[in-house]
């Protein structure tokens, strides 16, 4: 498995993208998770890693997003956006995961990227606004990669994303990325309605065939003002969907990702650990993007390591977290989330207004942390690199 990815990273990508890659995620990644580490036993917290939702404009309306579009729409300013990539830098933090909304319809997404070479960017995208013009830049630029969200089938998707043809433009999305020699990833929310065509080796190998570099599975979390709680997935489908990344991280030539169970196949919640946080278009400092409420704003004249370090909001959070569950605590305990926030005084961030009654609203659901029904990784891989640079780090006691 290991040596037919590397001869696809080596045959289908730029020699200078895949060299940026090697680098800046890299070799850079691991000294940033050693850097998270230390401050970790230090007591003086900061992420490894960073998110920013750069608008929260979008050309879909997807089931499940906890994102809502606002008239006028509302960006992450670039001077700031700028600021916080810098501030991360000096902190050892190099990697940033580009959200929205429609992170393309950021009109100085690749300004931004461009005055930081020496970081690596992950856009997250629905692949829509992916055309030739956008794939040939991001191959100049070389330090970013698209991670392209594919929610089903032809049928499915229209249905998931509240669009036309939204598969078919995703698929072309993901032509250009292969034209011009990108290291492409896909990321797919599994749900009831999808399990079936996307947790197959036949989805897993056609997206190899495509170009596809990286794939990320997450679990539906039923979430915003449309969170079609019907399609939240059952124990026995997430331990298909558990067992089946286990099983496919041996034979296909493909990096699987998750971020939800570590190498013994317990649960875990990356913003419980700290590793990363995130940050909205408005500035505020959230646990993780689904979790829209915050104590912090970037503008409150303090810089990122004294926001990290001083909020007591966060250190909260995660303290709450390690206490309550090793999963998501918005699928196993919404209700306490909401005590939890209410004590906290926390404000509501998702420009809604209506955070704590969509919280009010849900019930407990299956998530990831299901004890005593544990799978381990079996790929020696996957195992050494969750064990020593990913997750964990003493979170949970």
């Amino acid at each position: 498995m290991i040596i037919r990815f590397a001869q696809r990273l080596l045959c289908e990508t730029d020699p200078r993208l895949l060299w940026k890659f090697s680098y800046n995620l890299g070799w850079k990644g691991l000294r940033a998770v050693n850097a998270f580490k230390r401050r970790a036993q230090s007591a003086t917290p900061f992420p490894a890693f960073l998110f920013l939702s750069l608008t929260n404009g979008c050309n879909l309306r997807c089931q499940g997003c906890w994102v809502t579009p606002t008239h006028p729409v509302q960006s992450l300013p670039l001077d700031t956006a700028d600021r916080l990539i810098s501030e991360c830098k000096r902190q050892g933090s190099f990697f940033f995961g580009l959200l929205g909304g429609e992170p393309l319809l950021y009109r100085d997404l690749f300004g931004l990227i461009g005055r930081h070479p020496d970081c690596y960017f992950q856009v997250f995208t629905n692949g829509t606004l992916l055309t030739d013009e956008v794939a040939r830049e991001m191959r100049r630029l070389g330090n970013v990669t698209p991670l392209i969200s594919v929610e089903g089938r032809e049928r499915v998707s229209d249905e998931r994303r509240g669009g036309q043809h939204v598969y078919q433009r995703t698929i072309q999305g993901l032509e250009h990325c292969r034209k011009h020699r990108l290291i492409t990833g896909v990321a797919t929310s599994v749900c009831r309605s999808n399990i079936d065509d996307l947790v197959s080796d036949a989805f897993v190998h056609e997206l190899a065939g495509r170009g596809v570099h990286y794939l990320w599975y997450y679990v539906y979390r039923p979430v915003g003002p449309d969170p079609s709680p019907q399609l939240a997935l059952s124990v026995d489908e997430i331990l298909r969907l558990r067992k089946f990344i286990v099983e496919v991280r041996t034979r296909a030539p493909i990096m699987i990702i998750d971020a939800y169970w570590d190498h013994e196949g317990k649960a875990l919640c990356p913003a419980a650990v700290g590793i990363s946080h995130h940050i909205n278009p408005a500035g505020d400092i959230e646990p993780c993007p689904v979790v829209q409420f915050s104590r912090d704003n970037v503008g409150d004249g303090r810089n990122l390591a004294e926001l990290f370090g001083q909020s007591e909001f966060l250190k909260a959070f995660r303290t709450k977290i390690a206490e309550t569950t090793r999963g998501c605590i918005l699928l196993d305990q919404p209700e306490a989330l909401k005590a939890f926030l209410v004590q906290q005084g926390a404000r509501d961030t998702s420009g809604r207004g209506t955070g704590l009654a969509e919280l009010s609203a849900m019930i407990a659901r299956p998530g990831h942390h299901l004890p005593g029904q544990e799978i381990p990784e079996k790929h020696w891989a996957y195992r050494f690199a969750k064990k020593h640079w990913f997750f964990g780090f003493g979170a949970y006691g």
